[in-house]
């Protein structure tokens, strides 16, 4: 459909599924099941939680590097504390998300030559703790290891990131004398034993999987493990990084392809981009009147939408997508107010340093929004208003988004009677609760003050 009628129309289709995923980054599995009547509370219905198996050190990033499927035990937990997580989240009505790592293994080639996993030091470990171990057995047994060198793609860096055979066959290496994260090959073995460790998780009460560098996987590898029996009852979405969406490159070698192939959903990057675009100096609210018409959005059954994750502010080549705090609040608003995709909220234990995302599930801004969320869904979406500053859409009868990014206040008239808005009816603002609306004729006029966004809901 062309762009004047979908403007016209105002409408976009209605995704009455999109419940708000809370990433608890590096928490403890233990911290997690203690806030769990927190998190309900809040409104949150997903948790995504940090990747469970065997790994060590202190450092966030060493989750990232699995030494050993078979068995949890890393500084956020063991087995049994992830077992009484997901109980305790699952008592609450909140489900459990586990973040996947099967493009490589640990980068150990500081220690050891061979690549068997876990290393001898490890299995000498499991030995000596012995009646431990086994208590914390995901699948199989520990005595001998399960990866072998035969199980890796050769060693070597990637060198062309534009290229999806150097991207997908070879090592993700961090500096220059790095030699990387060493590169499953998904033959038949190492299908084998992913799928065990996903049913594992399927049959501790796991009811989705986060793909973590799926970008670097071959659709090949990610179909194999990912059967439609495992797949079944299961939110699966995988971690594809773009800069932008249909036509650019990032978007055209890995996203859409992977869009094709599978039928997963995915990080909507494309989305992400365009926010930031239409939110910086320059930019125009009415690009987000319609981007996926342009390609420029996924489609909302296959979208996990977002204002921030974890690797733009810890990885130093991702930086530069960070927005600035009044941008970023703005950027929720509208992913939390939209109707499309399943939104996700980023929480940390301060890793970065920046310190802007230490309990920001439970900020007073992000309660409010996750308020409005949950009050409008299942509920359509049409745009009622829209130029470089603002841009104002209702949520069914149950709500209306307004948010001025300019210095300066905006004066948004609006056909409620159209909109199906009811008359003389309170609609609150649910971030702050002051700023009501009454509607007593048919075009009304809805106030947005600079650099601030509303969310009224229908009393």
């Amino acid at each position: 459909m062309a762009l004047s009628a979908l403007v016209g129309l105002g409408f976009f289709s209605a995704s009455a599924s999109a419940e708000v995923i809370l990433h608890a980054f590096n928490w403890k599995y233990s911290d997690v099941a203690a806030r769990a009547q927190e998190i309900a509370n809040l409104g949150y219905k997903k948790v995504l939680v940090s990747p469970a198996y065997k790994s060590s050190g202190g450092e966030w990033w060493s989750r990232y590097q699995p030494q050993d499927y078979r068995v949890i035990d890393n500084p956020l937990g063991d087995t049994q504390a992830f077992k009484a997580m997901v109980n305790a989240l699952s008592a609450k009505g909140v489900a459990v998300y586990a973040d996947i790592i099967f493009n490589h293994m640990a980068n150990e080639t500081w220690k050891r030559e061979d690549l068997n996993y876990p290393g001898t030091e490890v299995l000498n470990s499991y030995a000596a703790n012995s009646s431990y171990y086994n208590s914390q057995i995901l699948y199989g047994d520990l005595e001998d290891n399960f990866f072998g060198a035969n199980d890796f793609h050769p060693e070597g860096c990637i060198s062309n990131y534009n290229d999806p055979g150097n991207v997908q066959y070879w090592r993700l290496c961090g500096g220059e004398d790095d030699r990387g994260l060493p590169d499953l090959d998904p033959n038949n073995w190492v299908v084998a034993q992913q799928k065990a460790y996903l049913n594992a998780l399927k049959s501790l009460g796991v009811k989705g999987f986060r793909i973590d560098a799926a970008k670097h996987m071959t659709n090949y590898h990610l179909n194999a493990v990912f059967t439609p029996e495992i797949k079944s009852g299961m939110h699966v979405f995988g971690e594809i990084i773009t800069t932008g969406g249909a036509g650019n490159g990032d978007y055209d070698n890995f996203l859409g392809p992977y869009l094709y192939d599978t039928d997963h959903a995915a990080y909507d990057f494309p989305l992400f981009a365009t926010l930031r675009g239409a939110l910086n100096f320059g930019g125009s609210m009415s690009a987000l009147v319609d981007p996926g018409a342009y390609g420029q959005a996924l489609d909302g059954g296959r979208a996990i939408t977002f204002a921030i994750t974890h690797d733009i502010p810890l990885n130093e080549g991702f930086r530069y997508q960070l927005m600035d705090g009044t941008n970023e609040h703005l950027a929720h608003a509208f992913v939390l107010g939209r109707d499309g995709g399943t939104p996700l909220i980023y929480s940390d234990n301060n890793e970065s340093g920046d310190n802007r995302w230490v309990n920001f599930y439970k900020r007073g801004d992000i309660q409010g929004m996750l308020r409005f969320h949950n009050g409008v869904q299942g509920t359509g979406m049409q745009i009622l208003s829209h130029n470089e500053c603002h841009i104002l859409f209702s949520r069914g009868s149950k709500g209306v988004v307004g948010i001025n990014k300019c210095s300066g206040g905006q004066d948004a008239w609006a056909d409620a009677g159209s909109a199906g808005l009811w008359w003389n009816t309170n609609y609150r603002d649910t971030l702050d609760g002051s700023s009501v609306e009454r509607i007593s004729s048919n075009w009304h006029k809805f106030y947005l003050p600079p650099r601030s966004a509303r969310m009224w809901l229908r009393d």
